[in-house]
């Protein structure tokens, strides 16, 4: 049987307990402000980044896993006899994924298979899970690849944001959206499509917003491999609304905290569910 390691980056917001669980490798992005930089979820979590952004009132940079960290660990694992396969957030949105496949590449070795999932936050972290599920129950890596490269487009991402103000100032949506969400009291509820952030809905309030991520999950045909995932930063509301229902109608789920990149663009208050549909 193939030994296969997963490797994935610290956008995939999964729990350390999933990480160590399925022995999944967490390549951090790094959290610049201004000559500081921080390993995302090592040295710095979303509060200590809210809070130095209240302080500052300057919105930080991140910056991508390099080539030559990813060659390290590539060098490592291959001398250990693994076969890899790297698992990375929409190339649209970061060039980390460009970075494996330079390290791939400098390294010429055929068995390193590397992902673009087209997606970021736990919508590449619930492909990382599909990973190892796959590699539980035997898949090699070739077929492990082509699943994911098959199923990533059918991954949901409907999550509420209570503010729009970081998303503007990260350039994640137009000012103009913003300034018209916040004068009419609307929010929004992105999806990925594409590789990129989009809009799905624009609702008012916490109670519109719960239902109509309700509403998503009650319409999808879940994948049985993988659990649907909730996230949230600092949206109590929701989440527990979200979680009551899920706890009443017996969804498998798991909780999975926001990393400090995706914090960034997200800002406090957002919250909503990824699944994995048929």
């Amino acid at each position: 049987m193939e030994k296969i390691k997963i490797i994935t980056d610290s956008t995939a917001d999964l729990s350390k307990g999933v990480y160590e669980k399925y022995d999944i490798e967490v390549l951090p992005l790094l959290i610049n402000f201004g000559e500081e930089s921080y390993l995302d979820g090592v040295e710095i979590n979303p509060d200590k980044v809210f809070e130095k952004i209240e302080k500052s009132n300057v919105l930080p940079t991140t910056a991508q896993v390099t080539p030559n960290r990813f060659i390290e660990a590539y060098k490592k694992y291959l001398e250990e006899g693994y076969k890899i396969i790297s698992i990375h957030m929409s190339s649209v949105m970061s060039g980390t994924y460009q970075s494996a496949c330079i390290a791939r590449d400098t390294l010429e070795s055929k068995d390193i298979f590397v992902v673009d999932s087209q997606n970021v936050t736990a919508a590449l972290g619930i492909l990382v899970l599909k990973a190892a599920k796959l590699r539980e129950k035997g898949f090699n890596i070739v077929e492990i690849e082509k699943e994911l490269n098959d199923v990533k487009s059918k991954v949901m991402l409907s999550v509420y944001f209570d503010s729009l103000e970081y998303l503007v100032r990260g350039g994640r949506i137009s000012k103009t959206t913003g300034v018209v969400g916040g004068v009419l009291g609307i929010k929004l509820i992105l999806e990925i499509k594409d590789g990129i952030m989009s809009v799905k809905d624009k609702i008012r309030g916490n109670k519109k917003a719960i239902k109509k991520i309700i509403s998503d999950l009650e319409n999808a045909t879940l994948d049985d491999d993988v659990p649907v995932i909730l996230i949230d930063v600092n949206n109590i509301e929701v989440k527990e609304a979200l979680k009551e229902y899920m706890d009443s109608n017996k969804v498998n789920y798991i909780e999975c905290p926001v990393g400090s990149t995706v914090s960034i663009h997200s800002g406090p208050g957002c919250c909503g569910l990824v699944l994995l549909t048929k």
